[in-house]
């Protein structure tokens, strides 16, 4: 049942709190941003929390809550990010573009690295004093979904790497797109940003987006017998940077 009357008090408390970031094709409603106390191993840290959805048309804020009453966003993915610190503006400030990982980030998976590298990440973020972390949901399997991923790993079980199982299921190797999450920072911050990430298609996607980049850290770690050979074929496959020393180790 839609409902479509609300209290102007609730209207005025979301209205300061919901930002609209227009595209000219559509429209990214950012809401935030929220005090997010995090356990970071045993210590709690603050983080300010946002999330966006993206939309079709521009709209006020009444018509897009209503609107958000009769459409099931539990079925649907949003993306968020994790800010710390002035990240606003503060003179550098680093950041992670993380792609959701549901077998790694949520059950710790060690066939991957997700999870060590959300978690390493934010307390980066926090040891720097200033950056944000983008969680982005629609990402799963390099943008193949969570479904076709469970598949990849079937073919990965029997001797196909990362990139080949992806093809194999008529995916190309990497469809994740960062339009709307660059999109989201630009609106949160204009100063440049330190990337923390291996990966080159990240460092481009912000050059094309025009956002200034001051560098790049990278993050290599939790290497076991269960993700080695997945790391090595980022490198040797998809392009990842090996870290200053050369090697992908835990050093």
């Amino acid at each position: 049942m839609t409902v479509t009357n609300f209290d102007e008090k609730v209207i005025s408390l979301l209205e300061n709190k919901i930002q609209v970031i227009s595209t000219g094709e559509k429209a990214i409603y950012l809401v935030g941003p929220i005090k997010l106390p995090v356990n970071l191993d045993g210590e709690t840290v603050t983080f300010k929390w946002y999330c966006w959805l993206s939309c079709k048309e521009v709209e006020g804020t009444e018509k897009i809550i209503e609107k958000l009453s009769s459409i099931n966003l539990a079925e649907l993915q949003q993306s968020s990010v994790l800010v710390y610190g002035d990240f606003e503006y503060s003179d550098d400030a680093l950041i992670r573009m993380h792609s959701i990982c549901h077998t790694g980030d949520i059950f710790g998976s060690k066939r991957c690295d997700c999870g060590f590298q959300l978690k390493q990440s934010m307390k980066m973020v926090v040891e720097h004093g200033s950056g944000a972390i983008f969680y982005l949901a629609n990402h799963e399997g390099r943008g193949i979904g969570l479904f076709s991923k469970a598949m990849a790993y079937i073919l990965q079980e029997n001797g196909y790497d990362t990139v080949e199982a992806n093809l194999s299921l008529g995916f190309e190797d990497d469809v994740r797109n960062y339009d709307d999450a660059i999109r989201v920072l630009k609106a949160l911050r204009s100063n440049p940003v330190t990337l923390i990430t291996n990966n080159p298609r990240k460092l481009d996607a912000l050059r094309d987006a025009g956002m200034p980049l001051k560098g790049r850290v990278p993050l290599w770690g939790d290497i076991s017998e269960y993700n080695k050979k997945y790391l090595e074929t980022k490198v040797a496959r998809a392009g990842h940077l090996r870290d200053r020393e050369g090697e992908c180790n835990n050093d």
